[in-house]
Formats: C-alpha cells, sequence, structure tokens
C-alpha cells in the first residue's frame, strides 16, 4: 500500500458494519468478558451465483488483556521483533485520522485474530457440516497465524499449511451458546491451537478458534453479537 490518507479519512469500519446487514442470521462472538476486548474488528466474505448469495462467513477479532485490572501491565504486551516496533514507533510527519492511530497503537497488543466465525450456506451439503467448517477455520488461523511455529514457509503461495481432516473431531462436544449448551464439535488435537463449533438454532454455525497459549484468559462460551 502506497499513498498518506487524510487526517478526515472515514473510519473502515463504518462501512463494515453497513456491509454486516447482508449476513441473514445472527452474528456470534465470544461472550462479553474482562479479558476481551470487541473493538469492531470484522471480516465479511461471501459467495454469489444466478440466486444470489449462497453462502457468507463473518469473522470477529478481539484484543486480549491478560491483565484487564491494569492495562499498563507489561504482561498485556505482545512480543514484537524489531521491525514490528519500528512500524509502531515511527511516527510519520503529518497528521493521521485517529482510527488509523488507534489500530497501529492496538498492534502492541495480542489479538484473537479471526477467533469467531459465523457461517451461512444457502443450502446445505457437506461444506456446510459443523466438522468441516470447524477443521477449515483451524486449517486458516494455523496456516496464516503459526507458519513460523510450523516451520512453514512465509510464503503461503509456495508452501501450503496443515492439512487436518474431519478425523480429528470430536463431535461429541457440547457448546455454551447465549447460556444453553448446545451439542457441538470440538478440535483438541491441533497445534497451537483449540477449535469448538456447533450448529446454530436459526441456521448456519458458529466456530471459535483460540489459541492454547491464551486459553487461561478466556471463557469460551458463545452469544450473538451485536451487528
Amino acid at each position: 500500500m502506497t499513498g498518506i490518507l487524510p487526517e478526515d479519512a472515514p473510519d473502515p469500519r463504518i462501512e463494515q458494519a453497513e456491509r454486516l446487514k447482508l449476513m441473514p442470521i445472527p452474528v456470534m462472538g465470544l461472550v462479553p468478558q474482562p479479558s476481551l476486548e470487541d473493538t469492531d474488528t470484522v471480516g465479511l466474505t461471501y459467495a454469489q451465483d444466478a440466486r444470489g448469495y449462497s453462502e457468507m462467513t463473518v469473522s470477529v477479532s478481539y484484543t486480549i488483556w491478560r491483565n484487564p485490572n491494569d492495562r499498563s501491565d507489561p504482561i498485556n504486551l505482545s512480543e514484537l521483533d524489531e521491525q514490528m516496533r519500528r512500524a509502531i514507533e515511527d511516527v510519520p510527519p503529518w497528521p493521521r485520522p485517529a482510527w488509523l492511530v488507534e489500530q497501529v497503537e492496538r498492534m502492541r497488543y495480542p489479538q484473537l485474530w479471526e477467533a469467531v466465525r459465523t457461517t451461512w450456506h444457502r443450502d446445505s451439503s457437506e461444506h456446510a457440516s459443523v466438522s468441516s467448517v470447524l477443521v477449515d477455520h483451524v486449517n486458516y488461523i494455523l496456516m496464516n497465524q503459526y507458519r513460523q511455529e510450523l516451520g512453514l514457509s512465509d510464503k503461503p503461495w509456495e508452501q501450503s499449511g496443515p492439512a487436518l481432516t474431519d478425523h480429528v473431531v470430536n463431535d461429541q462436544a457440547s457448546v455454551l451458546i447465549d447460556g444453553v449448551d448446545m451439542p457441538g464439535a470440538e478440535i483438541n488435537e491441533a497445534p497451537f491451537v483449540y477449535g469448538i463449533g456447533a450448529e446454530l438454532p436459526g441456521g448456519g454455525v458458529v466456530t471459535a478458534v483460540l489459541p492454547r497459549a491464551e486459553l487461561n484468559h478466556i471463557q469460551v462460551q458463545l452469544s450473538a453479537r451485536r451487528k
């Protein structure tokens, strides 16, 4: 990316919030809790055909606070390499939008990137099953967030990530959704992450993929999130 954003450039989260209205089912997230901050960092992907939208996926990311009672506690900071530290601390000689400054500062803290996904398919298929959607989510997180730990190339187009299959899924798990235990699926054998998923009562599937290193700071419970 090149160029300079003007100081009054609109916050992209405003447009994202409008796009989320396309989702035909409620968007899910982790239950509100002191250690997690929902900063409206969401992503939306979709597919279309002659009949309209055929599938949609909304992903929600969070900032994690290991000590939410004292955000100045160094335990809350990420381990940054020198290049990342310079990118945060080098302030350009021109004014920046407030939302951009906020996002840059947030890079100092660990993120649960695309931690919760809500996936909707118009038509039923094996690709829309809880197990299939959960495996896809886990593989996606591993491939994009743990390449170095897995000994993979830093160029995804040259070397694919792990290829976990449905065989690692425990389909006898339960997931707490809006305070109710729901039948679901679990992946507890993947390296570095833990995954859960369930079919939603109103249609669609919710999945959550969380770093094992942070699980003691997270309540693994899901609820409908405001759009």
